[in-house]
């Protein structure tokens, strides 16, 4: 009934047989655009996991070497003629300052952090404006 076949003319159609042929025609292209989304994010999805792994991957590598590196650096200072203890002290002592550096610096950035500044006072600037609002008898068309 309110299917467009190919010989059908949309002059012959009631307006009603019209609308419900467009609300269908809508129907499907929105299910249809849904099944696309619906793999698009399945696919996009599967890229995101594996690339996690490999960043996974790639992290506990960077992990080792930076232990491998470090006991490079010890046994080069033992090499210059330093005791073992000391040298990897010293080695110790240079990942404690690194850490505390990085501490300082992160500390500065979040100070910096603003915490949606406008949208705290749009906020607040709606909920005045709405209190306001609620303390006339008449509505506040405006705003």
């Amino acid at each position: 009934m309110s299917e467009a076949l190919p010989g059908d003319r949309v002059e012959d159609k009631s307006l009603g047989d019209l609308a419900t042929l467009a609300l269908s025609e809508m129907s499907d292209i929105i299910r249809l655009e849904m099944e696309l989304a619906r793999v698009e994010l399945k696919a996009d999805a599967k890229k995101a996991a594996v690339s996690s792994v490999m960043f996974t991957i790639a992290a506990v590598m960077g992990g080792i070497v930076v232990i491998l590196l470090s006991i490079s650096f010890a046994y080069g200072l033992i090499g210059l003629g330093l005791w073992r203890w000391l040298a990897f002290l010293i080695v110790a002592v240079v990942y404690v300052l690194l850490a505390g550096a990085l501490m300082l610096i992160a500390k500065r950035i979040i100070k910096k952090i603003e915490g949606a500044k406008r949208t705290r006072k749009s906020l607040k600037s709606d909920l005045s404006r709405l209190r306001r609002r609620g303390d006339s008898d008449t509505p506040e068309l405006t705003g």
